[in-house]
């Protein structure tokens, strides 16, 4: 078990990565694609277009802070509520037992909360921003 241990950062990495890719794809054209089948497709499920914006938003720019490792539990939580409304919204217009339909969202949200509960690891800014700000000052400081 201590080799899957010293593992850990880098499985970390690789899931905020590979999280971050799979939501920067879906984000993306919402933003900057042809959005009016995205819009249409919004509309058809009973959604104003101004959600394609703010969703696709949520999933582009909160995917690209889990890729740095930056405010990661806010942008995890968010992208999960994100996966959440997709889920109720969109996918169990067959019932839960349906899972085929909901099964990507549901597991999506699902790896945004456990980056949530456990972090980002220590290749993420902010590691590297929590290290800054805990430094004990140059001048007249005191560690206790």
């Amino acid at each position: 078990m201590s080799f899957l241990k010293r593992l850990e950062p880098f499985t970390l990495l690789l899931l905020r990565l590979g999280l971050a890719l799979v939501f920067m794809y879906h984000g993306y054209p919402k933003l900057f694609g042809e959005k009016e089948r995205i819009i249409e497709s919004f509309q058809a499920i009973g959604l104003p277009p101004f959600v394609v914006y703010f969703t696709g938003a949520i999933e582009f720019f909160c995917g690209t802070a889990l890729a740095l490792g930056l405010l990661t539990p806010i942008a995890a939580l968010l992208l999960l509520l994100d996966m959440c409304a997709a889920m109720w919204k969109y996918n169990f217009n067959e019932g839960i037992y349906a899972v085929r339909e909901y099964e990507l969202p549901l597991t999506l949200g699902l790896a945004c909360l456990a980056i949530a509960a456990i972090g980002p690891g220590p290749f993420s800014l902010d590691r590297l921003f929590s290290r800054r700000s805990s430094a004990p000052d140059q001048v007249g400081s005191t560690r206790t």
